[in-house]
């Protein structure tokens, strides 16, 4: 929790870089539309006009991604630690977390162990997988909606996805993700307050 702090503050100064191109790229949507419309037979063209529109408004399309990518190999790191490090066998956190390098020992097909069944293993569903798909539910709501319909449906079945793929992982980076989810959120509220006091948003 701690790390994803110290994390979070350190790439501050690139997150505000990116919110504010994020920022200026939903404004520019109903330009990015018209020329669509305009040029949508012809991609190159519209490929040459759409660099030209980014250049002139100082937007770049891509910066969403730079603090995700140098976030990536701590995802790594904290994921090896929880899978082989000896210190995290057995340690517990909180509540029902008594191991943080083992998956979240609560099912919600069980109705968190209330039901005596036995669920399979894939249909082992945590409360901490849940809480993250929550995290990452309202964390999309607070981004711009992608223009390519294909890439804004991909992105909204993300969450249901991501949650069944988290929810075989250790606790503790489940937690770690979460947790970076909710600072991701609080830092974007900042910034938007930021940018709407310079008149940005």
């Amino acid at each position: 929790i701690f790390l994803t702090v110290i994390v979070k503050m350190m790439l501050f100064p690139l997150s505000a870089k990116s919110y504010r191109s994020m920022s200026g790229l939903k404004k520019l949507q109903p330009r990015i539309a018209a020329l669509k419309e305009r040029y949508g037979d012809d991609k190159p063209r519209l490929h040459q006009e759409l660099v030209k529109l980014y250049e002139t408004e100082k937007v770049n399309p891509m910066a969403g991604c730079f603090p995700i990518l140098l976030q990536m190999p701590i995802f790594f790191a904290v994921y090896k630690v929880m899978s082989i490090a000896v210190e995290m066998r057995h340690a517990p956190f909180f509540g029902w977390i008594q191991d943080l390098s083992e998956k979240d020992s609560s099912n919600l097909f069980t109705a968190f162990g209330y039901l005596p069944w036995d669920a399979p293993g894939f249909l082992h569903l945590g409360v901490l997988p849940i809480l993250y798909c929550i995290s990452m539910i309202l964390m999309q709501r607070l981004n711009p909606k992608p223009t390519d319909p294909v890439q804004a449906a991909m992105m909204q079945y993300m969450p249901i996805l991501m949650t069944f793929v988290f929810m075989n992982f250790p606790a503790g980076l489940v937690i770690y993700y979460t947790w970076n989810n909710v600072l991701t959120m609080l830092q974007q509220y900042v910034i938007n307050k930021k940018l709407e006091k310079k008149g940005l948003k």
